[in-house]
């Protein structure tokens, strides 16, 4: 068997071991999926009103607050979902896994493979859910052609394996799995500290630098343009180098410890 055809096939069998890992514990990747929804009905239905009003400079209209929201719940949804997979990461590296797979005629790569594959599956699911919430109460993106529909789908999962690969390095480096999922926090609050909620230009001016230059703003403002038609600049090409810098640093990093002589 070849090296390709070796390596395929073994990462085949990782993604579904972690898929059937998902599927018996659920409890998971429900309760960090529970944070976006719970955070998409408490600012549309408790503080929609008064958001829009603000950012709109004029009369209250909850709906244009639910379009403008959406987008970066979307992608806070993924950081979501990514801790997860350090957990669990974590849990394969501290529970003597990984060191039995060291032991096996199986392709290295494989094993990390099959936790990113199954992480960015993962967090598609996420966000086809969270998204069909959103629309249930009344998020619509009218303008939007097929074009913009199929490249605000490649930025989501570009993006989610961006922040798997982080995640998964986050995971090996920890101790254990409650230390896993300390690392992996910044995932949850970064969306919080971008323009997910409210405008950049809104926020103090000693702030706004946080929440301009880091991942999530960019690839919010990004979305935002291809579902809602707004401008979209330079955040699009930001968004893409972000994403591709994340993935190189998450895989070697990655790479770098897995390999690495245990102790």
């Amino acid at each position: 068997m070849s090296s390709l055809s070796l390596a395929v096939r073994d990462s085949s069998t990782m993604l579904r071991r972690n898929l059937l890992h998902a599927r018996r514990y659920p409890s998971l990747t429900l309760n960090l999926l529970l944070t976006p929804v719970m955070l998409l009905l408490l600012f549309v239905y408790v503080f929609g009103d008064v958001m829009s009003a603000g950012i709109a400079g004029g009369g209250a209209d909850r709906s244009d607050y639910i379009a403008y929201l959406v987008p970066g719940l979307l992608l806070m949804t993924i950081g979501s979902t990514v801790v997860g997979t350090a957990v669990s990461v974590s849990m394969d590296m501290t529970e003597g896994i990984i060191a039995r797979f060291r032991t096996m005629a199986i392709h290295r790569g494989s094993v990390l493979i099959g936790h990113v594959i199954g992480s960015v599956l993962q967090s598609v699911m996420s966000v086809v859910l969270v998204g069909a919430v959103a629309v249930a109460i009344g998020f619509r993106s009218t303008d939007a052609t097929a074009l913009e529909w199929l490249a605000a789908f490649g930025l989501l999962v570009l993006f989610a394996t961006a922040l798997t690969w982080i995640a998964v390095g986050m995971g090996m480096v920890s101790p254990n799995a409650e230390a896993a999922s300390n690392n992996a926090m910044p995932m949850i609050l970064l969306p919080l500290l971008s323009s997910a909620f409210v405008p950049v230009d809104a926020m103090p001016g000693w702030f706004q630098p946080i929440a301009e230059y880091q991942p999530f703003t960019p690839a919010i403002e990004t979305l935002r343009g291809l579902l809602l038609g707004t401008e979209i600049g330079h955040n699009g090409w930001l968004a893409l180098a972000w994403c591709l810098a994340l993935s190189a640093l998450g895989y070697f990093w990655s790479k770098a410890v897995f390999n690495r002589d245990p102790k």
